[in-house]
């Protein structure tokens, strides 16, 4: 009986890992809630200058994702649905867990 429960276990393990993560549409909600606090704290006086917003995603082959220079990083996403991950000087995520083959760092620049 326990090796029954032990082989199940195991083969929910497995099979979770196996399920696809949609990292573009993560990546695109947090871009999206970033923006939203950024243009909440603007001043209320209407610009002369119109900003346009640009975003981007890089993708690396490590646990670190930079960012092009002058782009700040937004969010990050990471392979072997790791969830644990920070954003180091405004431009490089780093995934924090042990076992890691890609990182995504969403890109945004306002200019």
């Amino acid at each position: 009986m326990k090796t029954a429960t032990c082989s199940l276990l195991i083969c929910v393990f497995l099979l979770q890992l196996m399920v696809p993560v949609n990292t573009d549409g993560t990546l695109d909600i947090i871009g999206k809630k970033k923006v939203k606090e950024l243009l909440a704290h603007q001043d209320n006086y209407p610009s002369a200058v119109r900003k346009t917003l640009s975003c981007t995603n890089v993708k690396s082959m490590s646990k670190w994702a930079s960012c092009p220079a002058g782009m700040t990083a937004t969010g990050c996403s990471c392979g072997f649905a790791c969830g644990s991950w920070e954003i180091q000087n405004e431009n490089i995520c780093n995934c924090l867990c042990l076992i890691v083959d890609w990182a995504y760092a969403r890109c945004c620049q306002l200019s």
